[in-house]
């Protein structure tokens, strides 16, 4: 009796724990699904529209870019692009192998492909092909029931109509690569491009405008059932340039198959009217991703048709530059518009032999005169009376030797020695030597064509610091420029100089006068040597440009403006391995400047 008793309360107590266990667990799970149903409803409720709902970002119309007159340069085009969403295909190759028989993939296209599906995350669209025709759009719908994950897109693709002619200016767009910053959500959305040179690069943050989105329903397989929300984003700013068209047509023609570059100002506001930079290349190959071979034949190109020559290349002025010699020693009153020296042809410094371009010698000469004749004697006499310090104050007034920011990437600030400077960068002195080479533009010193034009500009349009400019002044704008401390009476003496060298007997550039309704050019030849002649080539002959290999050929710079009378139009051009200034770049600007006279530009 009494081991019966002992059973039932041991049973009964295990009966007892086993409710109590039972009791808790339910009570657990209960207070669980409270937790999971009321406190944390919203979080997996999120969770579920995730699932559920397919946010995507809607890219805005990048802005459009016009010229000075309204006429369209940069625009968008509709573009028809496939995209593959690996996570929504059981099979990833099988589906690229039977898109890939509807339309072919090239090599290049098949690395970037599988480059992608690596490096993307699954739910990441990826572009398959760009700039769809309308029949290749019609083969994919037809095949899709075959091609799980194959969605097409419509966007818009960057086009240029003038292909190469604003290629230095404009730049392009291209896709997000690796080293484009990662940090907007934007750089993940296939076919996404960005401005990546030029002014496309510059005013990227306007251009761009403000992204929306799109809320889509999907299923299990990712299919899209229907549109949920859409959020409408905003047209990136429309941007105008003063940039004229016409100018920039004639002053690229004008080039012909030389090699150089070539920026038009107007003296007074300092806007750009043209910027042309030869040779050039067709924008539109890198809107979708330029092929390796287009890319090899650019790069390799001797001539350098992907560098802007007007603001990456950096040139000795040669005779261009004694205009700024001239001006530092007329405010120094070292020489006066009497002032005269002899050139004989030659003259030593030290132990050294320097040569006037004319064997024989010009005898003697003013400044004005040697102005007109390019005399070198006259301005290595000049250089070593005023010191290279005030040549290098001047040259900065004028704009050289800095960084003009006009919003072109890869500008350069060019080099405008001093005697602190040689110490510092080679911890010798300053010799009569380094003087009388930068008194003709050589040695030492350095300057883009864009600050060539700024230079002349500011002289001609009466000492006013004019700072070039894609951007259209207004007329508070103008008032606020800043007028130098230069003579009037100096520069008007250097200008007459300037239309000597054109109009004069006798004068370097004579060959690109011209006449437009009385309006003429004053102007200043330029030829700097990109190889240095021993004596013993001076004693045998120097050879001549056209017997030398291309690239071992002078040089050609000519700056000029117009009218005369009351300066308007400044051109700055320099021919690469041009030979001559006044034979082969003073033409060149004689065109431009007659094209800018007619067009008559406001």
């Amino acid at each position: 009796m009494s081991k019966n008793t002992d059973k039932i309360k041991v049973l009964s107590r295990r009966t007892l724990w086993i409710i109590l266990f039972n009791l808790a667990a339910f009570l657990l799970i209960v207070a669980r699904l409270c937790y999971l149903q009321i406190y944390q409803a919203d979080k997996y409720r999120t969770l579920s529209d995730e699932n559920r709902i397919s946010t995507r970002f809607l890219v805005a119309p990048r802005g459009v870019i016009y010229d000075r007159n309204g006429e369209l340069i940069a625009k968008n085009d509709q573009n028809f692009q496939v995209l593959l969403i690996a996570e929504q295909t059981p099979d990833i190759q099988k589906t690229l192998e039977i898109f890939e028989r509807i339309v072919p993939f090239n090599d290049e296209e098949k690395v970037k492909i599988e480059q992608n599906i690596r490096k993307r995350k699954r739910f990441v669209p990826i572009k398959l092909k760009d700039n769809l025709t309308w029949e290749e759009v019609a083969k994919i719908l037809l095949h899709a029931p075959e091609l799980p994950g194959i969605e097409i897109d419509e966007g818009l693709n960057r086009y240029y109509p003038y292909a190469n002619l604003y290629a230095h200016v404009l730049g392009y767009v291209g896709p997000v690569a690796e080293g484009d910053k990662q940090e907007n959500p934007l750089y993940m959305v296939p076919g996404f491009k960005i401005g990546k040179s030029g002014l496309e690069k510059t005013l990227d943050h306007i251009l761009q405008g403000k992204v929306g989105s799109i809320k889509l329903e999907v299923n299990a397989f990712g299919r899209v059932m229907k549109e949920i929300e859409r959020e409408a984003g905003s047209e990136g700013q429309s941007v105008s340039i003063t940039i004229d068209s016409r100018l920039q047509q004639a002053a690229f023609e004008a080039f012909g198959n030389e090699s150089g570059a070539a920026v038009v100002l107007d003296v007074h506001s300092g806007e750009i009217l043209a910027l042309v930079s030869t040779p050039s290349y067709d924008p539109n190959l890198f809107a979708g991703g330029i092929s390796y071979k287009h890319w090899n034949a650019l790069l390799n190109n001797e001539r350098t048709p992907l560098i802007n020559k007007a603001v990456s290349g950096q040139y000795s002025p040669g005779s261009t530059f004694k205009i700024v010699v001239a001006l530092a020693a007329l405010e120094a009153g070292v020489i006066n518009l009497n002032t005269e020296f002899n050139c004989t042809g030659g003259m030593d410094i030290g132990n050294i032999r320097f040569h006037c371009w004319k064997h024989s010698g010009h005898g003697y000469l003013n400044v004005v005169e040697a102005l007109k004749h390019s005399c070198d004697i006259f301005f290595y006499e000049t250089a070593l009376r005023v010191g290279i310090d005030k040549i290098h104050d001047m040259a900065l007034q004028l704009g050289m030797g800095q960084i003009l920011n006009v919003g072109l990437d890869n500008e350069k600030s060019g080099l405008i020695p001093s005697k602190e400077w040689k110490k510092e960068k080679y911890g010798t002195l300053w010799s009569r030597g380094d003087s009388a080479n930068s008194g003709i533009g050589q040695g030492y010193v350095l300057v883009t064509p864009l600050q060539l034009v700024t230079m002349l500009a500011r002289v001609v349009n009466g000492g006013y610091a004019v700072q070039p400019t894609f951007v259209k002044q207004s007329k508070e704008n103008l008032k606020k420029i800043k007028r130098l401390k230069i003579s009037v009476r100096n520069i008007e003496i250097v200008k007459q100089g300037m239309f000597e060298v054109v109009n004069g007997a006798g004068g370097t550039a004579g060959r690109a006068r011209f006449n437009v309704n009385g309006a003429k050019m004053g102007g200043k030849t330029g030829t700097t040597q990109v190889r240095r002649i021993s004596m013993k080539e001076r004693r045998r002959g120097i050879t001549r440009d056209e017997n030398l290999p291309w690239n071992l050929r002078n040089h050609a710079l000519f700056i000029g403006f117009t009218p005369v009378d009351n300066p308007r139009y400044a051109v700055a051009v320099i021919v690469e391995h041009g030979s001559s200034g006044s034979g082969v770049a003073a033409p060149i600007a004689g065109k431009i400047l007659q094209e800018a006279l007619k067009l008559d530009i406001r």
